[in-house]
């Protein structure tokens, strides 16, 4: 499609894809426990490492991890000072193993604690009450149930603490060594139990329906006699509560009038936890909320002090945590829509702070462009938060717009540092982000307005959140495309076949193309979880009536109508959606002629880890808009 270039975007520098996706400078920074060094990811040979630097003496900062192949997102400090852990899988399985590296030998190869194949490790703790132990869900036994096992971190011993039966969905481990298991009942509901031999004992029953992703958080208090639980029982918004494990009994910690609890890292597990808590004791010091913007209600009054601090240090919103054992010493980095990530050391006791880095210097956060909270009113008239992102320099009317569509669906949007929202910006594109119904963060009943809505309301949200952006001046009708990942990508091809007249191109990230295929292949383990998220919203393939009503609100179900130009991008090790659903579908289109550009790399699997692979697929998906929607020309050597 041909169109010209929106007025002022020449003015505005230049971004490569490289600049908005290679690999950041530094990111990721921990404080060690005794505060005497930080941890942080950067690059060394192509990729994500762990790297260690004196705080006190900074310039000494050396690679403790020596991964080659895959970038490394996820590390731990021990209580031990000279062992840190780092978590890796291999070709994005999500078979994560955990090894051990030893800071005072240099030479030391990392020791693969869980030296499994085909195993993998979820919710690995480093709880206070067992120094020099690691608790972690281990599926080393049979493929399709986690036991709970402990890690002895200097020797490698490994003990199973408990087996699991079949049925348990995840386990708590108390100080004084009580078990406590999570199971799912035949109605779908959650119920935790004290586990011993004489059988398991019901503690608490949750409404499935009203956890999809199950209880969010779930963490023992200190002292291993309570649960810290996100709980929605009896309202509408998710607050914080303590489940007494003696009487089931559930007490109100902190709530918001507003908000619910901030729990996006349930489905991305490197975001903070909605609970900061004290490194050495455990103790609750703060509770994050998310709305428009975060909020952090401080629990402790020590850390309502530094909190104020902190949060004067920028104005962006408070990102991950740290702080050595006394509490004296923080390092902190902050969510900004245009200066991700800055990175301070904040000394309490002195009150004096220092910034330690920008992971991504080069970007001038003048030139970026402001994410904008607005809200779309559905067609039922359901509010529908969203967020638009407008180039910069440019009179916002009349431009190309990208729809991003978020992953999930039991996630949301948020106010971040959105690189693919700033590429796109940069380019001349309107971007509009919108948290249709079912999304997660905006109550239960925001939530239960999804069940039975895929390829129905739900996507009807998305084409009236295109509506609302045209009949606002801001987008041109004829030039709009849709865009995601995962369930994102499910709802770009839906774009493009249930609703083939509202998009001009749709960009695919791994999405579901037939959501019964997509629900036979998940893997065995996580089938029981099924229940009360794909199942619930969607349909059980099992029972045939809704297998058809599934294969009905399949984009394969109606390939046929597709004219849409058409982007597909696929991890071939991808263990959630496998390559088979993109497969099936860019063969369908080719046979009929359609236009369909795919890209699969090889060492991916749901997501793209290393960089060069993530550059090469949105710098495809770049050159792909701009042919169909008329934006900036992508990658022109001759810019600015």
């Amino acid at each position: 499609m041909s169109a010209s270039v929106p007025a002022g975007a020449d003015a505005v520098p230049y971004l490569s894809v490289e600049a908005l996706f290679g690999s950041p400078v530094r990111a990721g920074a921990s404080i060690s426990p005794d505060g005497t060094r930080i941890a942080c990811l950067a690059p060394w040979h192509g990729r994500l490492n762990v790297w260690v630097e004196s705080l006190d003496d900074p310039g000494d900062a050396r690679c403790v991890t020596a991964d080659e192949t895959r970038s490394v997102h996820t590390y731990h400090w021990t209580d031990d000072p000279g062992l840190l852990l780092y978590e890796q899988d291999t070709g994005g399985d999500e078979n994560w193993h955990v090894h051990r590296v030893d800071l005072e030998d240099p030479d030391a190869p990392a020791v693969d604690l869980t030296p499994f194949p085909g195993a993998r490790v979820m919710g690995l703790e480093l709880p206070a009450s067992r120094p020099g132990k690691a608790l972690l869900h281990l599926n080393h036994r049979d493929p399709a149930e986690f036991d709970l096992c402990e890690v002895d971190i200097a020797t490698g011993a490994l003990t199973v603490l408990a087996q699991n039966p079949g049925q348990v969905a995840g386990w708590l481990y108390t100080p004084d060594g009580e078990l406590y298991a999570q199971t799912q009942t035949a109605e779908g509901d959650i119920e935790l139990s004290r586990w011993s031999a004489e059988g398991p004992r019901r503690i608490a029953v949750f409404p499935g329906a009203d956890h999809p992703l199950g209880v969010s958080p779930a963490q023992l208090t200190p002292d291993g006699s309570g649960v810290w639980i996100g709980t929605n029982r009896g309202t509408d918004r998710t607050r914080l509560a303590r489940l007494d494990l003696a009487s089931g009994e559930e007490t109100e910690v902190d709530s918001h009038p507003e908000l619910d609890l901030d729990t996006r890292s349930t489905v991305f597990p490197q975001l903070p936890s909605p609970l900061i808590r004290h490194r050495r004791t455990g103790e609750l010091l703060g509770v994050r909320y998310l709305g428009e913007r975060q909020v952090i209600r401080p629990v402790d009054p020590h850390f309502a002090e530094v909190l104020d601090a902190l949060e004067r240090l920028s104005d962006g919103d408070l990102g991950a945590v740290s702080c050595d054992e006394s509490g004296r010493r923080w390092v902190v980095s902050f969510t900004h829509d245009r200066d991700p990530g800055a990175t301070y050391l904040y000394d309490h006791t002195t009150g004096r702070a220092r910034l330690l880095f920008r992971p991504y210097p080069h970007l001038d956060p003048r030139t970026l462009a402001p994410m904008r909270p607005v809200t779309v009113t559905a067609r039922d008239g359901l509010a529908l938060p969203a967020y638009l992102t407008l180039p910069v320099g440019v009179e916002p009317a009349g431009l190309p717009m990208v729809l991003l569509v978020h992953g999930g669906p039991w996630s949301r949007d948020s106010w971040r540092f959105d690189p693919l929202a700033q590429l796109l910006a940069n380019r001349g594109y309107a971007v509009l982000q919108v948290n249709f119904r079912g999304s997660t963060g905006y109550g239960k009943k925001f939530l239960a307005a999804g069940i039975g809505e895929l390829a129905g309301r739900m996507h009807d949200d998305l084409v009236d959140a295109v509506d609302w952006a045209v009949a606002r001046g801001y987008a041109d009708r004829d030039r709009v495309a849709v865009f995601g990942g995962s369930y994102g990508g499910y709802a770009a091809l839906l774009g493009a076949s249930h609703t083939p007249g509202v998009f001009a191109a749709a960009v695919d990230f791994y999405g579901v193309s037939n959501l019964v295929t997509f629900l036979r292949s998940v893997p065995e383990f996580v089938k029981p979880q099924l229940a009360n998220n794909w199942y619930l919203y969607a349909g059980d393939p099992a029972d045939p009536e809704q297998e058809a009503d599934l294969w009905a609100r399949s984009p394969l179900s109606r390939v046929d109508a597709i004219r849409t130009p058409l982007l597909v991008v696929q991890g071939a090790g991808d263990v959630r959606v496998v390559k088979a659903e993109s497969d099936q579908l860019v063969d369908a289109l080719r046979a009929r002629g359609v236009e369909v550009e795919y890209l699969v790399k090889d060492d991916e699997g749901h997501g793209l880890v290393n960089p060069e692979n993530a550059v090469d697929a949105y710098r495809a998906a770049d050159r792909f808009l701009a042919r169909h929607l008329g934006g900036r020309a992508a990658d022109d050597p001759g810019r600015p």
